[in-house]
């Protein structure tokens, strides 16, 4: 009886020094899915959400969720499909099945479509364009002057496509869904700054000197490749499926602008620029 108590005992012992192990492992882990940005901004690039005087509409990039049909279509086919204008179209799509379908066989074509988008480079530009010029000549001062940032001209910043694609809108939804994604920074491909902008930031203008504050709209640069196909959609009995037929693809880039954001340079010179 004294050796089973024993044996308990040590058992006992075992489990009580397991248990905060065992419990560690059910610890939930920090989700590795959560897109963190890969662009740190440097100091130079300042936020002017508060301060820009022109509303900006932020860009609209609604999450659009496949219904259960489209989900099983998208699936089907050989090539991957993320075009949102396409899986859009096929949301509101309804094929009914009927146990009748025996023999039953149609083709229906959908249309020549930007399916999916590939990046290959993302790099940022702090200073795309150029968008506003601050000075002051000091020249004959003899103290330091300060100057900050005033924006003079209602600024509108474009960006775009590098190359005319079919269905231009599509691609730019598909490249600007994937920048973000990648980079974790408010990009638009259309952003103004309205004039009146202000900026409290200081910049001492040396006696003796010219200052020279310039303002530039930071971008992304993004580079890839778009995938076309023509997609037909295939029924056969009661199957449903994506056939996708003289799939090509072609490289494409495009400029897409920081929302809200400001990249600033100073200079000083002892002569006009």
């Amino acid at each position: 009886m004294k050796k089973y108590t024993m044996v308990l005992i040590c058992l006992i012992s075992i489990l009580s020094f397991m248990a905060p192990a065992l419990a560690g492992k059910d610890e939930k882990k920090p989700d590795s899915s959560v897109q963190k940005q890969k662009y740190a901004l440097p100091d130079s690039v300042m936020n002017i959400t508060k301060e820009n005087t022109y509303p900006n509409r932020s860009e609209d990039l609604p999450q659009l969720h496949p219904s259960e049909l489209t989900k099983n279509l998208t699936d089907s086919s050989r090539v991957k499909i993320e075009n949102p204008d396409l899986i859009r179209l096929l949301n509101e799509s309804s094929v009914n099945s009927t146990p009748f379908a025996l023999g039953y066989r149609a083709i229906v074509y959908l249309g020549e479509w930007p399916l999916n988008y590939e990046s290959a480079e993302t790099s940022p530009n702090w200073q795309f364009q150029k968008i506003n010029t601050n000075y002051f000549d000091n020249r004959g001062g003899d103290q330091l002057y300060q100057i900050h940032y005033v924006q003079e001209q209602q600024k509108e910043i474009k960006g775009g496509l590098t190359a005319k694609v079919n269905k231009a809108e599509s691609v730019q939804k598909m490249i600007l869904r994937s920048a973000v994604k990648s980079t974790g920074l408010p990009l638009t491909f259309e952003t103004t700054v309205g004039a009146g902008t202000k900026k409290d930031q200081i910049y001492n203008v040396q006696p003796s000197k010219l200052g020279y504050l310039y303002a530039y709209a930071p971008a992304i640069h993004e580079k890839g490749k778009v995938t076309y196909g023509e997609v037909y959609l295939m029924l056969k009995g009661n199957k449903k499926f994506i056939v996708t037929k003289n799939v090509a693809s072609q490289e494409i880039g495009a400029w897409i602008p920081l929302e809200n954001h400001i990249s600033f340079g100073f200079t000083s010179s002892n002569q006009p620029r």
